[in-house]
């Protein structure tokens, strides 16, 4: 039986009465999953996922007209995940919605099929989302393996969360630096990499445009991005929990576009305009108009002299920009935080919160006496969200404050 079906049987047997819509209410996390052509990975991680000793949890699992030989993987789960098949390939963007839509609980995680949850992940998320409501995303570390899903002697960071630079770029932080104690505490961060993002529901409802969490003109990449700036500007914080680890099978790799196709190329030069165009602040670009427009003109006489193949991003671009000037309004009109406050957050190196902070080994131990409340688990994961980075949270934030700010 899997797991959301344990779940379901113990309450049926405590309350017979109980209604399917109240057994549906119970489940608290929808893992959302899409898949294109990703037979060699999806099968690892539904089995990695499935043993969670989570809250309970349902999987949808949307494919793209995968042509791999993933539908019949899938399949072999039978009820223990539900599947949309798509006809073609929509994009991962547009995909997650239709995912995020499907299920009704109150947090959602999204999921690549290149990823391997080790345990305890999602129970770690959800128990330090719960602490504060002003949480709108938690994220873990992820940890690089290849391709043969063998984690690497020398142990190397994915990501732990994303940061923006003052020109605009969006880096994963800790990439590629060794796994030796860094990035350890508990700490706010700018967003989470959607590979392995847990997301409250009352925060998909609040940025989403048309009922779109993601943005569908996306397509891929750089859309957890785009995320995280709406939910910054919306007064959402987003919190690191090392804690919560998982291995991730890193397939675009920063500073090595030959290796990618130039499909998927273009699409990240499309959707770092289409970004901006939607949630840069005129007091953000003030403070950072020059490496901004420095960087801009790299990309372009990039596109024009070395990637000819990334040109029709603009043309995209252009036919986009009617409904991104819509969500702009949509998005400034929400809008709770001031410039001053976000400006702090680009920075051209990440950094780690270290004097504020408590160890994560040291939150995520068990309590050596019930009676002792300060000692516990919770008590101490609740010190930790507490103090980090209380200077880059302001007032607004810290309280929820629903008052909008003028764009």
């Amino acid at each position: 039986m899997d797991a959301c079906g344990v779940f379901e049987s113990m309450a049926e047997r405590q309350n017979p009465v109980r209604s399917a819509r109240q057994a549906e209410a119970a489940i608290s996390v929808c893992v959302s999953i899409v898949t294109y052509n990703s037979r060699r990975f999806i099968g690892p991680c539904l089995d990695a996922l499935l043993r969670q000793n989570a809250p309970p949890f349902e999987v949808v699992v949307v494919d793209n007209a995968s042509t791999d030989g993933t539908p019949e993987v899938l399949a072999s789960f039978g009820g223990r995940i539900r599947t949309i098949y798509n006809d073609r390939n929509i994009g991962f963007a547009a995909a997650q919605n239709q995912a995020i839509a499907f299920g009704k609980s109150s947090w959602v995680l999204t999921l690549n099929p290149d990823v391997l949850l080790l345990p305890g992940f999602i129970a770690e998320l959800v128990r330090a989302g719960r602490h504060n409501d002003s949480v709108g995303t938690v994220c873990g570390k992820l940890l690089a393996i290849g391709s043969d899903l063998k984690p690497p002697p020398d142990s190397r960071i994915d990501s732990a969360g994303i940061y923006f630079t003052p020109a605009m770029r969006h880096f994963d932080r800790g990439w590629h630096q060794r796994d030796d104690g860094r990035f350890q505490h508990v700490e706010y961060v700018f967003g989470a990499s959607a590979a392995a993002a847990l997301y409250r529901r009352e925060m998909i409802e609040d940025i989403s445009a048309a009922g779109e969490f993601f943005d569908p003109d996306f397509f891929a990449y750089r859309e957890d991005a785009d995320v995280a700036w709406r939910g910054q500007l919306c007064g959402w914080t987003c919190l690191y929990i090392p804690a919560a680890t998982a291995y991730h099978v890193r397939t675009m790799v920063p500073g090595n576009r030959g290796t990618v196709c130039a499909r998927l190329n273009m699409h990240c030069v499309k959707n770092r305009f289409l970004m901006r165009v939607k949630n840069m602040t005129w007091g953000l670009y003030w403070r950072y108009w020059l490496p901004a427009t420095l960087r801009d003109l790299v990309v372009i006489s990039g596109c024009l002299l070395y990637e000819p193949t990334s040109l029709p991003a603009f043309w995209h671009i252009a036919k986009s920009l009617r409904r991104a000037f819509q969500q702009r309004r949509l998005i400034m009109s929400r809008r709770r935080v001031d410039d001053r406050a976000l400006a702090r957050w680009f920075r051209f190196q990440s950094q780690a919160a270290r004097s504020a902070c408590e160890d994560s080994t040291v939150v995520s131990q068990p309590p050596t006496s019930a009676s002792n409340e300060s000692s516990s688990p919770k008590s101490r994961l609740e010190r930790s969200i507490r103090n980090v980075h209380p200077d880059l949270l302001p007032a607004a934030v810290r309280q929820r404050n629903p008052r909008r700010l003028q764009s």
